[in-house]
């Protein structure tokens, strides 16, 4: 008779776990078997779906011999909503204690500990179950938790970002058919990228690993993060185009989340003004104009005439001036762009310091600053000087707003020469752009 009781318990745990993963596919495919113009109702689908399966549970609460496998199974149920749960928080505590070889409730309560903003706790969980068994799940999560941990030192966070990757790339081999473990890889690489001196092979992993985790998983299309995430690199790398798209599709998988609209709003707004100033050349009237590039000259081209000058590719050697027209897409070797501030706008929202020059043929173009600290910038009237520019043609369309224009990247305001002079060091800060994870 105990071994049927036992064989029948068993049987309802199953019955009860497949409930439990039924409503974790029903989050997690919701785009699958829902339009997006239905994303707005999502949150509330999900939250009806959980009170279903809970209802069912408790119908087997005071039956179910095996209390910590129940319990696990509640837990769960409680941790597919996006926010912390009391309940959720004691029945994984409860979990742990009474078995505590159980992987899953380790996991389960450092992402309820992580949901309430205790991260010590949410790594000690994580580090935990690592201990008991190497799985994806604690991997990734312990990877989202070192990259927000505070630290003492910009050394100390760089190495808890190196070994942030290194956990995600653990994940990764784990299961290279797992989604999510890519996405986690994508944001760590987004994170070494900006503290380790912007290294183009790091942004370029990061881009890869994004495109991998919605290859191999079709619900990572759905993860508002994910587009989130990939449009804040793109529009660092001047890819604006894939910058506002990814925000829109942000904004439409997740109606209720608000930096995605806001960011494409700042976005839009950024290229409308930079457009519109180009195009009146900062709004500098005439004869003011002709005043100031009166004394533009190549005695303003300073270090640059030099012939020990190091150019940013490496060439020693003096520059040759060349007016805006005469410069090639890409990279310009052995020249410098010469001209005059006519406008410039704040680096707010916006990653890089922008101002306009006009050159001697009062052409204008737009030159965006990346690392500028704060208290840099440059002023209307300042003399500008350009080593080997780097120039892009943006033609970007979205929605109903289209722009064109020519730009100048600037990697750094050390790599510029005003009014004669090279920048201090302190006017160099590398900027920093957060992902949000996809902790649910």
């Amino acid at each position: 008779m105990a071994a049927d009781e036992n064989s029948g318990d068993q049987n309802d745990l199953i019955m009860l776990k497949d409930l439990v993963d039924e409503l974790y596919n029903f989050r997690d495919t919701y785009f699958e078997t829902h339009s997006v113009d239905n994303a707005q109702k999502k949150q509330s689908d999900v939250a009806q779906e959980i009170e279903k399966t809970l209802k069912r549970l408790q119908e087997y609460e005071d039956r179910c011999k095996h209390k910590a496998e129940f319990l696990l199974l509640k837990g769960r149920c409680l941790n597919v909503a996006p926010d912390f749960s009391d309940i959720a928080e004691e029945c994984l505590s409860q979990v742990v204690k009474l078995e505590p070889t159980l992987v899953e409730g380790w996991n389960i309560l450092g992402e309820q500990y992580w949901k309430k903003g205790n991260l010590s706790g949410a790594k000690n969980c994580f580090t935990v179950a690592l201990q008991k068994s190497k799985n994806k799940v604690s991997l990734r999560n312990l990877s989202m938790v070192l990259r927000q941990l505070p630290s003492a030192s910009n050394e100390s966070h760089n190495k808890q970002v190196m070994e942030s990757v290194d956990l995600a790339r653990q994940a990764v081999q784990l299961d290279v058919t797992d989604g999510e473990s890519w996405y986690t890889l994508g944001n760590a690489y987004v994170s070494l990228f900006f503290c380790s001196g912007q290294n183009p092979q790091f942004s370029q992993q990061a881009f890869s690993s994004y495109a991998q985790s919605e290859k191999v998983d079709k619900a990572a299309s759905s993860y508002p993060e994910l587009h989130f995430n990939r449009a804040n690199l793109f529009q660092y790398e001047e890819m604006f185009s894939s910058a506002l798209e990814g925000y829109s599709r942000a904004a439409l998988l997740d109606p209720n989340w608000d930096d995605p609209p806001e960011r494409e709003k700042l976005l839009l707004e950024y290229l409308e003004k930079t457009t519109e100033l180009i195009q009146n050349k900062g709004k500098v009237k005439a004869r003011r104009l002709r005043t100031m590039l009166s004394n533009l000259n190549t005695s303003a081209l300073g270090p640059c005439s030099s012939s020990e000058f190091r150019s940013p590719s490496g060439r020693v050697g003096s520059l040759e001036p060349r007016t805006l027209s005469a410069l090639s897409h890409g990279n310009n070797v052995g020249v410098a762009a010469l001209g005059k501030v006519v406008f410039s706008l704040a680096s707010e929202g916006r990653m890089a310091f922008t101002f306009g020059m006009v050159d001697s043929e009062e052409s204008c173009l737009v030159v965006m600053v990346y690392n500028t600290a704060d208290t840099w910038g440059a002023l209307i009237g300042d003399t500008i000087v350009i080593p080997e520019p780097h120039i892009k043609r943006h033609s970007i369309t979205h929605k109903d707003k289209s722009f064109d224009f020519k730009s100048i990247r600037v990697d750094s305001p050390l790599l510029l020469i005003v009014n004669g002079k090279k920048q201090k060091i302190q006017s160099q800060i590398a900027v920093s752009v957060s992902s949000k994870p996809q902790c649910e």
